[in-house]
Parts: C-alpha cells; sequence; structure tokens
C-alpha cells in the first residue's frame, strides 16, 4: 500500500485507464494482451495503473491473467449504476439543469439512467411550433401513440386522425386545459376517435409540470418547462429500448391516476 493514502474515489475516476480496466474486468479475467488491445494503449503505459489497482486490491493477477478481487466487484458493481447516470446529465447538463424534473415521480428517478443516450434537439426560430418531425414519421410507421400534453397544439386534430387512418392506436391524457379545448372547439373529431375506438383518452386532474412526454413504436420526445414554468421550444429525443421503457412507465404512472374520458362523458 502506498505511504500516501488515496481516496477510492481518486483511484477508480481520476484515470480512465484505472476505471476502463475495472470495468473490462467487471466482465471476466483478461489475460494482459486483451487488456492492452481494448483499452488501445501499451504495456508500459498500462502496467503502473495495473499496479495501483493491485495495491488497493481492487484486482488480482493470476499468471498472465488479470481479474477482480471481492472488493472490486462490490465496487464495480456501484461504479455502473453511477456512471450511467453521469452520462445522462454529462451533455446534457445545460437543458436537464434549467427544465423541471420534478414531475418524475421516485421510482423512475432511480432509473433515469435509462434516458443517458438521448439527444437535446434545439429548433431554429422559424421551426419552434412545428411537431417533432422525426416523432411524427416514426408514429406513421408504429402500431401506437403514446401522448401526455398539457399543451394543445393546434395540428392535433389533423395529425391524429392522419395516424388513425394508418392503423395507429392512440392513447393519450391531457390536462384539464387540454380537455377543454377539444371538447368545445374540436368536439366532432375526436368524439369520433372514441366512438371507434381508435382514440384511448384520460383526464388528468392535477398540473403536470411539463409540455408534453410523447412516444411510440421507436422514439420518445420529452418536452419540459424550464425551471420558471415557461414554455421552451427546445426538447429531447431518445430512441433506444431502455428509454421507451421508461417513457412508458411514465405513462402508466399517470393513467393510473387520470380519468378515463368515454363518448358518453366526452
Amino acid at each position: 500500500m502506498p505511504s500516501v493514502k488515496k481516496t477510492l474515489l481518486d483511484i477508480i475516476f481520476a484515470s480512465e485507464k484505472r476505471k476502463n480496466t475495472l470495468l473490462l474486468l467487471k466482465e471476466g479475467p483478461c489475460e494482459m494482451d486483451t487488456l492492452l488491445k481494448s483499452l488501445n494503449t501499451t504495456r508500459t503505459a498500462l502496467l503502473p495503473q495495473i499496479r495501483i489497482l493491485e495495491d488497493y486490491y481492487l484486482i488480482d493477477q493470476l499468471g498472465n491473467s488479470y481479474e477482480l478481487t471481492e472488493i472490486g466487484e462490490l465496487v464495480t458493481n456501484e461504479m455502473i449504476p453511477l456512471l450511467d447516470i453521469i452520462e445522462v446529465f454529462d451533455n446534457k447538463v445545460d437543458y436537464l439543469g434549467t427544465h423541471n424534473l420534478d414531475f418524475i415521480p421516485p421510482h423512475l428517478v432511480k432509473k433515469i439512467s435509462k434516458l443517458r443516450k438521448c439527444k437535446e434537439v434545439n429548433l431554429p426560430l422559424p421551426e419552434s411550433y412545428q411537431l417533432n418531425q422525426e416523432t411524427v414519421k416514426t408514429t406513421f410507421m408504429s402500431e401506437s401513440f403514446f401522448v401526455v400534453t398539457s399543451f394543445f397544439h393546434p395540428n392535433y386534430p389533423y395529425i391524429f386522425p392522419e395516424m388513425v387512418q394508418e392503423d395507429v392506436k392512440l392513447h393519450i391524457i391531457v390536462s384539464e386545459y387540454v380537455l377543454d379545448i377539444m371538447r368545445t372547439q374540436y368536439h366532432e373529431i375526436f368524439v369520433g376517435l372514441i366512438r371507434n375506438g381508435s382514440l384511448d383518452l384520460y383526464a388528468y386532474p392535477e398540473e403536470m409540470g411539463f409540455q408534453v412526454i410523447a412516444f411510440n413504436d421507436y422514439r420518445l420526445l420529452l418536452r419540459l418547462l424550464t425551471n420558471d414554468g415557461e414554455i421552451d421550444i427546445n426538447h429531447m429525443l431518445c430512441s433506444s429500448s431502455d428509454a421507451l421503457e421508461w417513457g412508458r412507465e411514465l405513462f402508466e404512472h399517470y393513467k393510473y391516476v387520470s380519468t378515463p374520458i368515454t363518448e358518453d362523458i366526452f
């Protein structure tokens, strides 16, 4: 053990080589040549880092192979969720740090690492009032489209029937404000979608805390409010299966406390 003891956080995260070595060994023992190739480094550069990991009882050498110790296993098991969360915020901290996240229920806050592959979409002003075209395009290729919204877009009465014509089933949760617009200004359109079974509509009784959360078979869209409650034209778009699963769980959370809107009460 070195005479000046560093913290394990320093040992793990102050060196990309040490961190990545631990992550590689999480998959199982590796020979030196495999480590060198995977890390794209030289023996001269890696050996000092290997020695440090050995000094702190994180890895053991068995012949020409290295493996995690029990301590190394415990530490690495906790590293991976932390690194996943860091990845969520690392490149999107300016967006997520300035937008309200209070709408996320605690059980999904714990799963926020599922959003690590999302990208921020910054729109030029002339396109600020358009629906996200990537989401619209992939919805026409999907079996279902799920929406939770506190915002009524003027294209909804036209784009939703077009989706239904392509055999897309709609599942929509709306705020009381949006429901009132649908009832009073576009009653015939939406009651027709409910009547023919193309639209499952629900009303959420409280403030939502965001503009729109929507997902289809391919994309998850998150259009959030700023921390000051202001509308923002920029949004996040995700395409991983993990993100779609996260979006589905969020939809079910809001659906659970929402009221189904049937043709009789629309």
